[in-house]
């Protein structure tokens, strides 16, 4: 007995882009093809709809336990899933403990499989005491390892020395697990943050200044030859500029194994943006220049340069968010809902300077695909047979205005609150669960 059964629908992945059937039993994909046999518990109608595979966003903060009031697995997986997500990777910090401990992982693990609507995956965090921890959490089968290389403005999970950065991993690369690296040089941004702040200089444009382009490629060169030399797997998080994505290109043309991630709101929204939208749009990396964002684009058409998009969630409550000294708002952007969303209007509607738009396919392989290949998600990414049934159904002509009562997160704030999106997401399946719609 056939548990779904998705007809006419426009099926779109990586491969495939084609008026097709696609039917489900026991959380897989089973059949795919022109005319499927019409016996089904849950039979739908996709005709003049896209189906997409679940999106996979290897870079949410969701803060269980310990800061559930900013976001927790329940409101954040719920937010994922009403934007097409089905999967995403959780970060090991702003969560108390952080998840640098067997221990701490484990708690983290058992809150996520009872709370969470979506995949749950969890990184484990790479901090200057941790060392002796790293081999245990990759035998729970962390994702991945985070590092901060600046200051994560969380006091129990420090940035990383050259040490320990180092030695993290050589101990890492043993045991095959990706690292990934949020790249400032702390001493740079630091110093410049001292500065503007002795000097009474608190606005979004000071501190936007304080975080200069030189801090992030630094850092990311860094990062890269320690890869180089430990044979490490690295992946660099929001890179916010054109020649950042260049320095990954070209190491990974000399043989690093280095990929890179860039968020929608890098595509999106310029320094002038932050000027007049305020504390929703404060993030690290800071959001650049027109001719960075430009740069960005130019980088996201050629299919090896950026890897997938991911939103870094990293939701806070109002009070967080409320000063006038810009430095001492909390600087993370809530935005796991909209991902899909911004790259159909931005990427897919929306020509740039340089007539090339994203494609569904390209979308796909960008939030879905490539992360499953990256991390060995097997049966993920894909609509094919065999694979789970992760799925979401889109009208992607679907015109709206985005407003606080849209979004699904525990605290109605967002950079994209008021704009004008393509694309909304009818009905998300996770393992053959309806979860949305």
């Amino acid at each position: 007995m056939i548990d779904l059964l998705i007809q006419g629908a426009r099926v779109v992945d990586v491969h495939t882009d084609a008026q097709l059937d696609v039917a489900v039993t026991d959380g897989t994909i089973i059949a795919i093809g022109e005319t499927l046999p019409h016996h089904a518990e849950q039979q739908i109608d996709g005709s003049g709809l896209v189906l997409l595979p679940g999106g996979i966003d290897p870079h949410v903060h969701f803060n269980e336990p310990g800061r559930t009031n900013w976001e927790g697995f329940e409101t954040g997986s719920r937010a994922l899933v009403k934007g097409g997500m089905t999967s995403f990777f959780d970060m090991p910090l702003n969560s108390t403990p952080p998840t640098t401990t067997v221990d701490a992982f484990d708690t983290k693990r058992q809150l996520a499989d009872d709370l969470s609507v979506a995949n749950a995956y969890l990184w484990g965090g790479l901090v200057p005491d941790n060392l002796d921890q790293l081999e245990g959490l990759a035998a729970r089968d962390v994702i991945g390892f985070k590092a901060f290389m600046s200051n994560s403005g969380i006091d129990d999970f420090p940035a990383v020395d050259d040490y320990s950065l180092y030695e993290g991993m050589r101990i890492i690369a043993k045991t095959g697990k990706i690292l990934a690296v949020h790249a400032e040089n702390d001493a740079i941004t630091a110093g410049y943050a001292a500065a503007a702040r002795a000097n009474g200089n608190t606005t979004p444009q000071d501190y936007l200044n304080s975080r200069p382009v030189i801090a992030e490629l630094e850092a990311i060169q860094r990062a890269i030859l320690f890869a180089e030399e430990t044979g490490c797997k690295l992946h660099i998080v929001h890179v916010s500029t054109g020649r950042g994505v260049g320095m990954v290109v070209q190491a990974r043309r000399r043989g690093v194994d280095v990929t890179c991630e860039t968020c929608p709101h890098y595509l999106t929204l310029t320094e002038t943006d932050v000027e007049q939208i305020g504390a929703a749009a404060k993030c690290a990396p800071p959001i650049r220049s027109q001719a960075a964002h430009d740069a960005l684009w130019t980088h996201l058409i050629q299919h090896e340069h950026i890897d997938f998009i991911t939103s870094d969630h990293s939701p806070a409550p109002m009070t967080l968010k409320e000063s006038d000294n810009f430095f001492e708002v909390w600087g993370g952007i809530a935005s796991c809902q909209s991902t899909i969303s911004l790259l159909l209007t931005f990427g897919h509607y929306q020509q740039r300077p340089y007539q090339k738009i994203l494609s569904l396919q390209r979308i796909s392989a960008l939030t879905s695909h490539n992360v499953a290949q990256r991390f060995g998600l097997q049966n993920k990414g894909r609509i094919a047979v065999g694979m789970d049934a992760d799925l979401a159904l889109w009208d992607i002509e679907a015109t709206y205005t985005l407003t606080a009562d849209d979004l699904a997160y525990q605290h109605k704030i967002s950079p994209y609150i008021g704009m004008d999106l393509r694309g909304q997401v009818i009905k998300t399946w996770v393992m053959g669960k309806q979860v949305y719609g």
